[in-house]
């Protein structure tokens, strides 16, 4: 009956819950990482998943790479202060990150993170 079910759902699930759920599943394979819709303001995590969108954008004459890294359950935002670009990082390319979070104008936001960067898809 499970089995039915699953197969049932994912006949009827949208393009974007399957990617979503995949990128859950990718997340929750990582040692040590938290799902990004259960962080908390204020606290150090480790979290997974793939770049979504990276832009040189300067905050107050400063130069930064901003990116958003999706984990299936949530987005979370990336920013390094003075630089403009960082080899690497990517839209597509998966990444394992670990900061302090804080919440910006309601979204979840690291500064400065340490990261590693994780294998594309079939490398």
């Amino acid at each position: 009956m499970t089995n039915l079910r699953e197969v049932l759902r994912s006949v009827v699930a949208s393009q974007e819950e399957l990617t979503a759920g995949e990128e859950r599943d990718e997340a929750a394979r990582q040692v040590g990482c938290s799902a990004v819709s259960g962080l908390t303001n204020r606290s150090r995590a480790t979290v997974a998943g793939v770049l979504r969108s990276v832009v040189l954008r300067p905050r107050d004459g400063v130069p930064t790479v901003e990116a958003e890294l999706y984990d299936g359950s949530g987005a979370v935002d990336l920013v390094w202060l003075g630089r403009r670009r960082i080899a690497g990082i990517e839209p597509g390319r998966r990444a394992k990150v670990e900061g302090f979070v804080s919440e910006i104008d309601g979204r979840r936001t690291m500064y400065n993170p340490r990261y590693e960067l994780r294998p594309r898809p079939g490398e």
